[in-house]
C-alpha cells in the first residue's frame, strides 16, 4: 500500500464522553490500561503497510502531538515514511477551525496533492478495530469506484445512531454497489453501519470537496456521501471482525470490558496494538506489584500499580494503586488514581492522578436514577470522576454522577452525593 495516503479524522470532541474530553479530543482518551483511542487504528494501518499517514487534529491537540511524536513508534519514519500532524489553516496563516470532517480534508487538499497517492484512505481516530485495510484496496481498484466504505452489520433499530446503507448483492458476503446512504435516520430498516473508513480516488475526492467547499454543511456522511451515490461508483466492503464504538460512556465502558474474560473480544496480543512507552512514562514504570492478601479476579493490572486490596473485573492503568481493605470492581482507572484503605468502587471511570479517601465509596445505590442534567449520557450506574480530583475520607458518591476535573477536599459540602448529580 506505499501509493496509499491515509488522513485520520482525529480532532473532534465528543461531548457524550463528558470529562473524559474536556481537556483532550476523543482520539487521545486513555484506553485498555497503557493504549490511546487512536493507538488502533494506527496499529492497523502500519500491519497494512501505509507509510504515509495525515493526522487532523484541532481541539485541545497537545494531548494528541505529544502521543504521536515523529510517528516512530507505529514506524512511520523513513524516506518514504511519514506520519503529520495537520492543524487548522488557510495558506500560510492559521485558519478557522475545522467546520466539519469534509473540511477537515478540504483544507488540507494541498497535502494530499504534495504525496501525490494513487487512493486516498480517510479513516475515524476513535474507533477500537483489528483491520488489514490491504483487502479492501484491492476491492476498491478491482471495482474501480470513486469510493468505497466500509460497513458493519447492526440492527435496524439501531440506524439512528450511524451512517447507515442499503447494500445490493452483487458480491455476497464481501460487499456490494451502495444503493442508499442516510446519516443518524431516525426511522430506517437498513442493517449496515459505515466505519467511516473511506477509500477515494484523489481526482473525485479534489472535485468532491471542491464543490462542497460553499456549502453551508461540509460532513462526509451528511453532505459528500449520499450525492456521489446519485453520480458515482460507490461500493460498499462489508466487515465482519470485532468493532468498538466508543462514543458514549457505556460504549467505552463496555469495550474496556471486552479486554477481561477467558475468551477475550479483543485480543491485544495477536492484534498486537502498538504505543507511545515514553507517553505517561510507560516504558520507565516498574512490573505491577502484588501483595500478599490482594485478591485479582478478571482484570487487566499494568506497569507500576500497586495492589494489596481487591479488584474484579476491571482495568488499571498503569500507576494504579490499591491499598490493602479497598474494593474496586467493574472499573475503569486511569494513570496514577490512588484508591486508599477501604474504599469502594463499583462500575468507577476515573480520570489521571484521582486520589480517592479513605473509606470513600462511589456506585451506592441502585441504577435507577440517571444524571439528572444530562440523563441521556449517565443511566447505566456509571459515574466519572475528572482528571486531578481527590475525594475526602468517608465520602458517598451514587451512581450515574459527575465530578469535574481538579474538585478537592474543600469542594465538598456535603458528605453524600445523591445518584444523578454533579460536581462541578
Amino acid at each position: 500500500m506505499k501509493n496509499t495516503l491515509a488522513l485520520i479524522l482525529a480532532g473532534g470532541r465528543v461531548g457524550e464522553l463528558s470529562v473524559l474530553t474536556l481537556s483532550r479530543p476523543k482520539s487521545a482518551v486513555p484506553f485498555g490500561g497503557m493504549y490511546r483511542v487512536i493507538d488502533f487504528p494506527l496499529s492497523n494501518l502500519m500491519h497494512s503497510g501505509v507509510e504515509k499517514v495525515g493526522i487532523l487534529s484541532q481541539y485541545r491537540s497537545f494531548s494528541l502531538v505529544d502521543h504521536i511524536g515523529i510517528g516512530s513508534w507505529w514506524d512511520f519514519v523513513g524516506r518514504d515514511r511519514g506520519a503529520t500532524m495537520l492543524l487548522p489553516s488557510t495558506g500560510y496563516r492559521v485558519g478557522d477551525w475545522y467546520k466539519g470532517t469534509a473540511d477537515a480534508v478540504y483544507q488540507n487538499l494541498e497535502f494530499i496533492q504534495q504525496q501525490n497517492p494513487e487512493t486516498v484512505l480517510v479513516l475515524s481516530g476513535d474507533h477500537i478495530y483489528k483491520m488489514d485495510y490491504q483487502p479492501v484496496l484491492d476491492y476498491h481498484r478491482e471495482k474501480d469506484a470513486d469510493l468505497t466504505l466500509a460497513f458493519y452489520p447492526i440492527k435496524p433499530e439501531q440506524s439512528s445512531r450511524f451512517g447507515v446503507a442499503e447494500i445490493d448483492s452483487e458480491d455476497g458476503a464481501t460487499g456490494g454497489r451502495v444503493l442508499e446512504y442516510k446519516e443518524k435516520p431516525h426511522d430506517s430498516e437498513f442493517s449496515w453501519a459505515s466505519l467511516t473508513i473511506y477509500l477515494f480516488k484523489p481526482s473525485v475526492l479534489m472535485a468532491v470537496l471542491k464543490k462542497n467547499a460553499d456549502s453551508d454543511s461540509h460532513e462526509f456522511g451528511r453532505d459528500i456521501i449520499p450525492k456521489m451515490i446519485e453520480k458515482k461508483k460507490v461500493y460498499a466492503y462489508k466487515f465482519s471482525g470485532y468493532w468498538g464504538y466508543t462514543r458514549t460512556i457505556d460504549e467505552f465502558w463496555q469495550t474496556n470490558m471486552d479486554l477481561l474474560g477467558d475468551s477475550p473480544k479483543i485480543d491485544l496480543e495477536s492484534w498486537q496494538v502498538r504505543t507511545n512507552l515514553d507517553h505517561d512514562s510507560v516504558q520507565d514504570r516498574p512490573p505491577a506489584r502484588v501483595g500478599r492478601n490482594a485478591v485479582i479476579e478478571n482484570s487487566l493490572v499494568h506497569n507500576g500499580c500497586q495492589v494489596d486490596g481487591e479488584v474484579s473485573h476491571s482495568v488499571l492503568f498503569a500507576g494504579v494503586k490499591v491499598a490493602e481493605g479497598a474494593v474496586v470492581k467493574n472499573s475503569v482507572l486511569f494513570f496514577d488514581t490512588v484508591v486508599n484503605s477501604g474504599a469502594v468502587l463499583d462500575k468507577t471511570i476515573t480520570d489521571f492522578d484521582v486520589q480517592v479517601g479513605v473509606d470513600c465509596v462511589i456506585g451506592e445505590g441502585s441504577n435507577e436514577t440517571p444524571n439528572k442534567e444530562y440523563p441521556n449520557l449517565l443511566k447505566s450506574g456509571i459515574s466519572l470522576i475528572g482528571k486531578d480530583v481527590s475525594l475526602p475520607p468517608n465520602v458517598k458518591i451514587g451512581r450515574n454522577c459527575i465530578i469535574h476535573p481538579e474538585m478537592k477536599e474543600n469542594n465538598f459540602k456535603e458528605m453524600k452525593m445523591e445518584s444523578g448529580t454533579i460536581l462541578s
